[in-house]
């Protein structure tokens, strides 16, 4: 597999670019220094590509003009030099390639994309211990500066908890599009979450829900889920979040090849609403990114079946997937809390699972709305945030 540069995390840690003759060609090459020990080459592909010039990029989308995917696999550097500081602008990189091109480079610019990033914070895990807990006033969101601050904590944890929202038959959707794009299913644009017998999913029973993701059999799956608390006259119906992160982290460490299985084998889930809906989906219960990197979880007993696979290897996944269950439902790992009306928690779905204890409908109402939306709603705001607070 290629070797990809990862984030310098590190103060004392410093990045350079420099021009030098490489000694097997005789050829200009540009060089990264990270530290004092790490240096790499720059292909010339690749800083071909990140021309800004305007004859290859639009000037207001940033979008190419060209099709890097059509340069010459032999293309390379021709001439390479540094051009001095004028006024304001800083010193900027000039470099000529053998297909003809010639144009001015942002040496900083390039040395921020040598790092694969989203742009966002990193995923902090948490368990049940976590303090202080991402807690916030809906009436305090309607700065953007507050919103800045609760989508960061939102992203780095994976959930926050409001209180103070409106609490109107449809408010929610309101709550929902401060934050991003609102995603209708078949359970309409937003759904009811109380008892009613005989319905179409458990969650609408009083019964006690584990942990466990929401819709897994959609592709995608809903990314984000907003849970608003309209009514609570019960004295159960505890809410209870877990982070996936956490959880997987503890059963990487313990059994490697367990957790490689349960990022691997697919597995089929399946809903059935009579002759309204039949949703399948099939994918592996731990969730990888493109570069390997765990985003969350696939989890739900009620809906899986596994593939048919051989006796021990179907004892070897299972020994895995019984372990994850079981430290999912571990309280050192559980956050557990009562939803007041007007509070909303608002949780990664692939990332954060939720559940509820059981309740007693005899004790009164208890009436929630939910509803989903776009995972990538959040970050997009968080970015076009943080260009103007400067984080």
């Amino acid at each position: 597999m290629p070797r990809l540069f990862r984030p310098i995390t590190s103060k004392r840690t410093f990045a350079l670019l420099a021009i030098e003759i490489n000694p097997a060609n005789s050829r200009p090459q540009i060089l990264l220094k990270r530290g004092t020990s790490h240096t790499t080459p720059l292909p010339a592909l690749w800083l071909r590509a990140r021309s800004h010039h305007p004859s290859q990029r639009d000037t207001v989308t940033g979008q190419r003009l060209v099709n890097p995917h059509q340069l010459p696999t032999d293309l390379h550097l021709t001439q390479a030099a540094w051009k001095p500081a004028q006024g304001a602008a800083q010193a900027q990189l000039h470099l000529a390639f053998s297909d003809g091109f010639a144009g001015d480079f942002d040496p900083q610019e390039l040395i921020a994309g040598t790092v694969i990033s989203e742009e966002c914070p990193a995923p902090l895990p948490w368990m049940a211990d976590l303090s202080p807990q991402p807690i916030y006033a809906w009436s305090e969101l309607a700065q953007d500066a507050v919103l800045h601050r609760a989508l960061r904590d939102f992203i780095a944890r994976g959930f926050v908890l409001v209180h103070g929202s409106p609490t109107e038959n449809d408010s929610l959707l309101t709550v929902a599009r401060r934050f991003g794009y609102v995603r209708d299913t078949n359970f309409g644009a937003f759904f009811e979450v109380y008892s009613r017998p005989g319905s179409n999913d458990l969650a609408y029973r009083p019964v006690s829900l584990g942990p466990h993701t929401d819709n897994p059999y959609r592709t995608p799956v809903p990314g984000i889920q907003v849970l608003q608390c309209l009514q609570n006259e019960t004295s159960g119906g505890l809410s209870t979040l877990v982070d996936s992160l956490a959880v997987a982290a503890q059963v990487r460490a313990e059994d490697p090849e367990g957790f490689a299985l349960l990022s691997s084998v697919p597995v089929r889930f399946e809903y059935r609403d009579g002759d309204k809906a039949h949703l399948v989906a099939v994918t592996p219960l731990i969730e990888l990114d493109g570069l390997g990197q765990m985003t969350g979880v696939h989890y739900s007993p009620r809906l899986d079946d596994i593939p048919l696979m051989s006796e021990a290897d179907t004892q070897r996944y299972h020994g895995a997937r019984k372990r994850l269950g079981e430290l999912f439902e571990d309280q050192q790992y559980e956050l557990r809390f009562r939803l007041d009306p007007g509070w909303f928690m608002m949780f990664d779905n692939n990332r954060v699972l939720h559940g509820r204890t059981a309740f007693d409908p005899s004790e009164g109402h208890r009436q929630l709305q939910g509803c989903y939306i776009d995972r990538d709603g959040p970050r997009s705001t968080y970015r076009v945030l943080s260009r103007r607070f400067g984080a």
